[in-house]
């Protein structure tokens, strides 16, 4: 009796490590991905942050998709803050070129656009057709010199190059999106504005 007690109380430790685990993984923090309890949340994000960063070039594939969203970025980063058609064409011309590197490097991945546990899924084909769409929009507002009623942030979206570069290798399907790198794209978004405002803003037009 002791015996089947023990082995019960086995299963049942094993069942609820089980699922922690899984609920862990759903949130990039599996087994597989974290390091010893010393890593703090900081740690997590700014190791997302630089990955996000890092494997575009490790990809010959990727490099000549995402340097032409740097280049980009800094072009539109060193134009007036005032919206204007210009920065309305350039983020046009990146958005649909994001969405196009996008499309073409999930259709060439085996198996599709990786997916992480919790059902990421929609979420890689929704996040390409809103670029898609908005920098259709852009574009033709750019070239017509005329935005669509409440539609004018669309020649002050200087800063979207940071996040069509930073979700660049998880919509290829190079990664998978997580909580994690979700998250860092958001904290680092701020940090990252005022270090290219600080370094550019010598250089922008008035």
């Amino acid at each position: 009796m002791v015996t089947t007690f023990r082995k019960v109380r086995a299963n049942g430790n094993l069942g609820v490590g089980t699922a922690r685990e899984d609920v862990l993984a759903s949130f990039g923090l599996g087994a597989s991905t974290r390091r010893p309890e010393a890593k703090g949340v900081s740690g997590l994000l700014t190791e997302a942050f630089w990955e996000l960063i890092q494997v575009p070039f490790r990809h010959a594939d990727l490099i000549w998709g995402v340097v032409p969203l740097y280049f980009g970025w800094v072009v539109s980063e060193l134009n007036s803050s005032k919206a204007n058609y210009s920065i309305a064409i350039q983020t046009g011309f990146a958005l649909l070129w994001s969405g196009a590197q996008w499309v073409w490097q999930s259709s060439l991945s085996n198996g599709g656009v990786k997916v992480a546990a919790g059902g990421w899924f929609p979420v890689n084909w929704g996040v390409t057709v809103v670029v898609v769409l908005l920098g259709a929009l852009a574009l033709w507002s750019g070239l017509r010199r005329q935005y669509p009623r409440g539609m004018r942030f669309l020649g002050q979206s200087r800063f979207a190059g940071y996040f069509m570069i930073a979700v660049f290798p998880i919509q290829a399907g190079h990664l998978a999106w997580s909580w994690p790198r979700a998250a860092a794209i958001v904290v680092f978004a701020l940090p990252i504005w005022m270090l290219v405002n600080l370094v550019l803003w010598p250089l922008r037009r008035k």
